[in-house]
């Protein structure tokens, strides 16, 4: 929602706020909706500066609340991109508001990837040995420098990471806003955002129905059958059922309470 005619432009002052609030990225992660408590905290600052009314705040704040989770120690290159799209959405009355929530969707993804990949699997892993090298001989810098040199690189990336979304951001937008692609790249994020869903359904969700047909060399069982009609075919139908619960309004709480029943029934008499 569009507030006024006035150009509202986002300020070093308010990209710093949003670097100081990423840090707490995972302190309120829930099963639910994952990150996206903590993300909209770390917006609020670009928010307030971009909105001046209850009801588009309210709005913005809604469009932040979905379903968020990457590394935290990258987060502020999506936080920076979408701090640049939410002033274009204030400032160009033609602009898709859609386009912010597919953006986030679409990279949260693939920038996990490559975090978890060099946060997690190669820059702790040195940190910890060079670290755990030095305290096996007694050394007090064994912990210093695992701190350091797991830390250091990490602060660095998440402050600039900051400025350097939202320049991408502001520039990419202004060049696909003068090539008229704004409808194709929401497309596009759209289409890639469910790419997302999808293969974490196949890979978070997992069902196992060892229940067998038949006795012998002859018996199959009831998972086998399953996974030649189509792999992962009963975590698909799962997530369609929470999904069809949720469409309903059937609240979050009540649906997790209801599965680990099932899968706590269902592995005591042997169906899981």
């Amino acid at each position: 929602m569009k507030t006024s005619n006035e150009k509202a432009e986002i300020t070093k002052k308010e990209l710093n706020r949003v670097f100081w609030r990423s840090f707490q990225m995972e302190f309120s992660w829930n099963y639910e909706r994952q990150m996206n408590l903590a993300y909209v905290y770390a917006m609020i600052p670009i928010l307030k500066k971009l909105y001046k009314t209850k009801e588009s705040m309210a709005d913005a704040l809604k469009r932040h609340l979905e379903f968020f989770n990457t590394t935290p120690h990258i987060v502020t290159l999506i936080l920076g991109i979408n701090a640049a799209m939410e002033e274009e959405n204030v400032n160009d009355q033609n602009f898709d508001s859609s386009a912010i929530d597919n953006i986030k969707t679409s990279l949260m993804g693939p920038l996990a990837g490559i975090g978890d990949s060099f946060f997690w699997g190669t820059l702790r892993l040195i940190a910890t040995g060079v670290g755990t090298s030095l305290a096996l001989q007694g050394n007090i810098l064994g912990p210093i420098l695992f701190l350091l040199i797991f830390n250091i690189p990490h602060l660095l990336f998440r402050y600039f990471a900051t400025g350097w979304g939202y320049k991408l951001g502001t520039g990419f937008l202004k060049k696909i806003q003068e090539n008229g692609m704004m409808e194709s790249l929401t497309y596009g994020a759209a289409i890639i955002g469910l790419m997302v869903v999808g293969g974490m359904t196949a890979t978070m969700i997992d069902i196992n129905i060892p229940l067998q047909i038949g006795s012998g060399e002859n018996a199959v069982t009831v998972q086998s059958i399953f996974d030649d009609i189509v792999p992962k075919i009963l975590s698909l139908g799962a997530f369609g059922a929470v999904f069809y619960l949720l469409k309903k309004e059937v609240k979050p709480l009540i649906i997790l309470l209801g599965l680990a029943v099932v899968g706590i029934l269902g592995s005591l008499i042997g169906l899981f």
